[in-house]
């Protein structure tokens, strides 16, 4: 089991940033893949980033094409912790962000090859 709450979220004008944290526990984190999602209203989950592992074969990073250049995902295994800095945000990029844990590669983007899930925190950008 993995245990996850994110926070950060908030209120942020267009072209402001937020960074976003996410702490797990549970289990050994430092070989799963680890993920941001996020969710607008009426909209499905969507992907929005993913980092991998040294230990796991893949120790990369992928991102969805809307926020390439904008977001970094990172990831400090010693704390069990995930981060997603958010820059030159836009009011699409409102919605819940959605921390995940345990995907399987290369299926990165698909919500339900992720094991563990968050709560979710809020971000929204006024113009």
């Amino acid at each position: 089991q993995v245990q996850l709450v994110e926070s950060g979220g908030g209120l942020v004008q267009a072209g402001g940033s937020l960074r976003l944290s996410c702490a797990a526990s549970g289990r050994t984190f430092s070989n799963i893949i680890m993920a941001w999602f996020r969710q607008a209203p009426g909209k499905e989950r969507e992907f929005v980033a993913a980092i991998g592992s040294r230990s796991i074969g893949w120790s990369g990073v992928s991102y969805a094409d809307s926020v390439i250049g904008r977001f970094t995902i990172s990831r400090d295994n010693a704390k069990n912790m995930v981060y997603l800095e958010m820059n030159s945000l836009k009011t699409e990029d409102t919605a819940v962000y959605y921390c995940a844990a345990n995907g399987a590669w290369p299926f990165l983007n698909i919500p339900a090859k992720y094991d563990y899930w968050g709560q979710g925190t809020q971000v929204t950008v006024s113009s």
